[in-house]
Order: structure tokens, then C-alpha cells, then sequence
């Protein structure tokens, strides 16, 4: 059969066609994943934990592992108010908590012990304490990038026996790959701790 140089010129630019198929869907998969920034999450549950004899909580004071110790009250007041808005539970004042600190002795409330869990809940009437850690607020630059990223872990503890029962981390925001071509300096703070917190407390919801 002769060669037909019109077929191969034809098969050649299908092949062309097909390669950047192929590499424009890499690319466009790459992008998506790089513009979500970070979205990491874990959580635990007890799986022998009823949590359905938990019907008032005491949120304690959050500690920070933050630049800025103030960061942690911060998250800490959207979460309380976060979960007050779900009606899901009742919430212990902030005061009365602070109170049932200063009479439980509490040397650490961000980081009680079993026994001290069980002490405040006997206190202040409550099922269970939650506590949480800032690990990481504010802004990030990757080159000339820059974006705020906010990392939260919480924990609940039953004071029934001052066991941990659940616990749930969230990691919002970060240079994504928009920050990196138009600058802008990403999602404000205040709605990327939104949606951190958001997360968890959907998790414990659940």
C-alpha cells in the first residue's frame, strides 16, 4: 500500500489534540486543588459515649500556640456563639465558668485533668467541658504571596469520669494558587476562623 503522508498528518494532530487533552485536564485538576488552600480535618469519637445525656456544656478557655496569646479568647467567643446559635445544647455562661474555675482551683483550665474536669462539672451542673488550642492564626506568605490561615483543635471531656470522649481539628485558609497569580491577600480572618469553626462544631453535631 503507498504511504499516504495525508493520514499521517491527520493521525499526528489527533495525537497532538489528545496530549493537551490530557494535560489540560492535569492542569485544571491541579489548579482546583491548589485554590482550596488547606482543608485539612481530623476527629475521634468514644464510640461506647452516649451523646445524647450531654444537654449543657461548659466551653473553657482556649490556650494559644499562636504569635498572638490574644488570638485564642478570639475563637473562642465565635465558637461559643457558633454553637449557641445551633440550640443544640445549652451553653454555661462565660462568667459563671470563670467562676466555677476560681472554685474548683483549676492551676491550668485550658488543660484540665480528669480529676479537675470532673470537680467544675460537679460545680457548675454540666456534662461535659470543652476545651481547645489555637495552633497556628493570621497570616502566611509563600514567595510574594500572602493569606491567613487559622489551625484549631477542641476537645470534649464527659465529667462524668473526666474521659475524653471526642476531639476534632480544622485547618482553614493558606496560600492557594489565586493568592499566587493576583495577590489580594486571600479570605479575610474573621471568615476563615468562620469556617474552621463551622466545621467542627458540624462534626460534633453529628
Amino acid at each position: 500500500m503507498p504511504f499516504r503522508g495525508g493520514d499521517f498528518m491527520t493521525g499526528t494532530r489527533k495525537s497532538n489534540r489528545l496530549k493537551f487533552f490530557f494535560f489540560l485536564t492535569f492542569l485544571l485538576m491541579t489548579v482546583f486543588a491548589c485554590s482550596r488552600g488547606r482543608t485539612d480535618s481530623t476527629t475521634y469519637i468514644d464510640p461506647n459515649m452516649d451523646f445524647g445525656t450531654i444537654k449543657s456544656v461548659a466551653v473553657m478557655p482556649f490556650l494559644s500556640l499562636a504569635k498572638d496569646p490574644v488570638v485564642a479568647e478570639r475563637v473562642r467567643d465565635v465558637f461559643i456563639n457558633r454553637l449557641l446559635a445551633t440550640g443544640a445544647v445549652y451553653v454555661v455562661p462565660v462568667g459563671e465558668v470563670a467562676r466555677g474555675i476560681v472554685r474548683a482551683e483549676l492551676q491550668n483550665p485550658s488543660v484540665p485533668s480528669p480529676e479537675e474536669a470532673v470537680k467544675l462539672g460537679g460545680l457548675i451542673k454540666v456534662q461535659a467541658l470543652i476545651t481547645g488550642t489555637v495552633r497556628e492564626y493570621g497570616e502566611v506568605r509563600s514567595g510574594t504571596a500572602a493569606s491567613n490561615i487559622i489551625s484549631v483543635s477542641v476537645q470534649m471531656i464527659e465529667t462524668e469520669t473526666g474521659k475524653v470522649v471526642w476531639t476534632a481539628s480544622s485547618t482553614r485558609g493558606g496560600v492557594n494558587i489565586w493568592d499566587r497569580l493576583f495577590g489580594g491577600g486571600g479570605t479575610p480572618m474573621n471568615k476563615v476562623t468562620e469556617k474552621a469553626v463551622n466545621d467542627l462544631i458540624s462534626r460534633l453535631l453529628k
